[in-house]
């Protein structure tokens, strides 16, 4: 492979690596959002209360703003529910027509305003990197075509997840909204990570070739599948608590927890579950993995994200639901799938890298 192609393959690798690094960043940020309950600062998509810049005092604003943006809101989602409609969701656009939660206009508060904002200046960031990410993919269509055709992908991914975190504003914070905003996300973190595989696997790098049962992929596929379903469950918990809270008037944090259903105690016993799993996995890795290899490493990474993710699920059970906590419950939870991704990826190919230690 000729030194202009290694060099495009590296520049691809760094250009990719640093945009899912900034994906999981935007997910981060989208936990404080909602922990802050700063989901409505900006009632309008993309700009916020109409400008580039938002306000940082209510007297810059219209006497009528709150019955202002309601309506622009409303207006979009009726064009939401006719699209749902012909796309045959009548059931789903219904219930959103018809939810009068949506007619709730928050009124201004500069700290969720500025929330808001930089959550989204970070989503425009993301957008560009995407875009470097395609054009340096280009560079790689002679060697491996689907490295460009997935990062076009992402490309409409990320569109679409921005369309979708507008949906999420005019319908004022329905929680199946967000929750879908958030498995988008996870779904582009996917591509961005396959991507980065297939360009790592065009590397000119000495590999140990290495018979890994394939029942060790295998259970980490099921581990897969289990934290993405705990991660869902964990939403239902979330919105749960939003119920809660708002109950409460967001105090008595301390009897959150005693008033939740039975959605939190499947949340947290399924992690009994999803521990023994990954146990089972990390005993296997380590018995047929070669040592030094991606696999091993990534393997350790994964067991210390898990446990850091119970123990984060543990302190908000037991200390009052901290705010800080919850979104770094959230990107733990999202970096567990990423890693799981990478090592499903990573026993899939033929050869496991040994890392250089020089």
């Amino acid at each position: 492979m000729s030194q202009s192609t290694n060099r495009a393959i590296d520049s691809f690798r760094r250009i990719s690596t640093w945009t899912v690094i900034a994906v999981y960043f935007l997910i981060l940020v989208g936990g404080i959002v909602r922990s802050t309950g700063s989901g409505m600062g900006c009632p309008d998509w993309p700009r916020c209360f109409g400008s580039v810049i938002p306000p940082t005092d209510e007297s810059q604003l219209p006497e009528d703003y709150r019955e202002l943006y309601l309506q622009i809101r409303l207006a979009k989602n009726e064009r939401f529910v006719a699209t749902l409609e012909k796309l045959g969701f009548e059931k789903k656009a219904n219930e959103i027509a018809n939810d009068k939660s949506i007619l709730v206009e928050e009124e201004f508060n500069a700290t969720k305003t500025w929330i808001e904002y930089i959550n989204r200046l970070v989503g425009v960031f993301i957008g560009i990197l995407i875009i470097l990410t395609v054009w340096k993919s280009f560079k790689l269509w002679s060697v491996d075509r689907r490295i460009p055709i997935y990062s076009l992908l992402a490309l409409v991914l990320v569109l679409f997840t921005g369309w979708i975190g507008s949906i999420v504003v005019s319908t004022n914070l329905l929680p199946w909204m967000i929750t879908f905003h958030m498995l988008l996300a996870l779904g582009l973190v996917a591509v961005l990570l396959y991507v980065n595989h297939l360009s790592e696997m065009l590397g000119a790098r000495q590999g140990v070739r290495i018979a890994v049962p394939g029942k060790v992929r295998g259970l980490l596929l099921v581990g897969m599948i289990l934290t993405l379903v705990q991660v869902v469950l964990g939403t239902e918990v979330r919105e749960e608590i939003d119920r809660v809270s708002f109950a409460l008037g967001d105090l008595l944090r301390d009897e959150w927890i005693g008033r939740l259903g039975l959605d939190f105690l499947v949340h947290r016993s399924f992690s009994i579950i999803l521990l023994g799993v990954h146990i089972l996995y990390f005993y296997w890795a380590f018995r047929y993995a070669a040592r030094g290899s991606k696999v091993i490493v990534l393997s350790q990474a994964l067991m210390l994200v898990l446990l850091l993710e119970i123990a984060s699920g543990i302190g908000m059970a037991y200390f009052g639901i901290p705010a800080f906590l919850q979104p770094v419950h959230l990107l733990l939870g999202s970096l567990i799938l990423g890693i799981q991704f990478m090592l499903v990826l990573q026993l899939g190919s033929r050869l496991q890298y040994k890392l250089n230690t020089n």
